[in-house]
């Protein structure tokens, strides 16, 4: 895949410090947070920890940089992301989360969005499953937690089933590796990526870095 950066519209050619078992959380940030908000941020941090996932924001990187160029970064390097949606929060924040949710989904990323009762869903994401927030939250989101490792085996067995495409296959190993963390998974892309005559492309090519995206030997 080429990723294009959305401060310039230039195609991405350096690698990215890829976050296996990660989760991205969207949400309200600067304060005062709601008392509900913060109480869904402590279930997810629990229940994601217990899967041994680590959870992020956009504050947990600082760069001194692009603001929006180092959330798009960690959108790419992770495989997962939440989102949390309250009531009170302004427009200009649900704009922000919304804009991200729908790039992780543009980048075939695992997603889940947690709202309030009365918070609303944009129409375009009508069709995204999400959970509302109340007592039963902790079980919903440890069925979530659960259902990553199922993908991951769907992206092994499409892997397999697509080894004659090999960027393809490739890229279904990525993402089985991004929800799993199992570094093995570097072997097979590392023969297909030989296999396929790619050995010989620039360290900046598409395909090798795609294969950087294993992590580095």
């Amino acid at each position: 895949m080429i990723y294009y950066r959305p401060t310039d519209g230039d195609p991405h050619s350096s690698p990215f410090n890829y976050r296996p078992r990660t989760c991205f959380i969207m949400t309200q940030l600067g304060g005062p947070i709601p008392a509900e908000v913060a109480r869904i941020r402590e279930v997810l941090d629990s229940v994601f920890r217990a899967h041994d996932f680590d959870c992020i924001d956009a504050t947990s990187v600082v760069t001194g940089k692009d603001f929006l160029l180092k959330i798009w970064e960690l959108i790419v390097t992770v495989p997962v992301g939440v989102a949390i949606v309250h009531e009170e929060m302004s427009s200009t924040t649900i704009g922000n989360i919304f804009y991200e949710l729908g790039l992780l989904q543009a980048y075939g990323k695992e997603t889940l969005i947690v709202k309030t009762r009365s918070a609303t869903i944009p129409s375009d994401f009508i069709r995204t499953e999400y959970v509302e927030a109340g007592s039963g939250l902790k079980e919903r989101i440890e069925r979530f937690c659960r259902s990553l490792q199922e993908r991951a085996e769907y992206h092994l067995f499409m892997a397999q089933q697509v080894e004659n495409n090999p960027l393809l296959a490739i890229d279904f190993l990525r993402r089985a590796y991004l929800l799993t963390g199992d570094t093995s998974l570097r072997e097979p892309a590392r023969e297909l990526f030989e296999a396929a005559g790619l050995s010989t492309r620039a360290k900046s090519s598409v395909e090798s870095l795609l294969l950087n995206s294993f992590g580095r030997a």
